[in-house]
């Protein structure tokens, strides 16, 4: 018996059908990609925080270049000699702290009764020692996100920031070459003071050739994501300060 497709119970029967076939696909694809996807977000962090203390395959003075996946965790074993994670008056040692999901940690820390974890990841690099910290906050439009490179006593070697939704050729410029650059020789501290660093409207130092000043030249145009950037580094370097003073002792 022929089936009469003009019906609207075919339509509808037809519909749910392809939701289901189509919907089953999907599923099929994202559950065979989630390992895929894990396994980029990890080289991803690897990348940035290699970036982060100059461990990267720039060549040119505007070059922002990650080393690659297919060499990533050779060299992450290679520089990174430790990672920590710091919850309260308790420091391990734990081979996944990369993998800590800083904005969880910080909803989790919002019931007082919880203490949050604090990834860091000590590396060598040309003999010098580095202490990596992870950072995470709030743009223009969204969540901006970075690593900070410091040494024992709290002065920045390299960053690397990110963003979500900043605007193209304003906020977005935080990744650039020319605005990370200036954070290098910056010191967190004013004495023994913790101060954090600002990203100055009024700094009128283009070339960043005063680092005593806990301050680096804003970004034209982007006055929110620049003060989320000081606000971003600010709230959780900060948290660091504790491990840093023991550090020093």
């Amino acid at each position: 018996m022929a089936i009469n497709t003009d019906k609207n119970s075919y339509t509808v029967i037809f519909a749910i059908v392809m939701v289901i076939v189509v919907g089953s696909i999907l599923a099929g694809f994202a559950s065979g990609l989630k390992p895929l996807v894990k396994a980029n977000e990890k080289y991803e962090k690897m990348q940035n925080i290699l970036y982060a203390m100059n461990v990267n395959d720039n060549e040119g003075p505007n070059d922002v270049t990650f080393i690659p996946t297919d060499r990533v965790e050779e060299e992450f074993e290679k520089y990174i000699t430790k990672q920590l994670v710091i919850q309260g008056d308790n420091i391990t040692e734990n081979d996944q702290a990369y993998l800590i999901d800083l904005k969880k940690e910080e909803t989790l820390a919002k019931d007082e009764s919880y203490t949050r974890r604090l990834p860091l990841f000590i590396g060598e690099k040309d003999g010098k020692e580095l202490y990596v910290i992870p950072v995470r906050g709030k743009g223009l439009w969204d969540a901006i996100w970075g690593f900070v490179a410091v040494d024992k006593g709290m002065t920045i070697q390299g960053v690397y920031f990110d963003h979500k939704g900043e605007t193209p050729g304003l906020g977005a410029e935080i990744k650039q070459r020319y605005f990370m650059d200036d954070f290098t020789g910056e010191s967190f501290l004013n004495g023994n003071a913790f101060e954090g660093i600002n990203v100055a409207k009024g700094n009128n130092d283009p070339k960043n050739t005063d680092t005593s000043d806990n301050e680096v030249d804003a970004l034209a145009g982007a006055t929110i994501t620049g003060d989320g950037v000081s606000a971003m580094l600010r709230k959780d370097v900060k948290m660091y300060v504790p491990y840093f003073k023991k550090l020093n002792q």
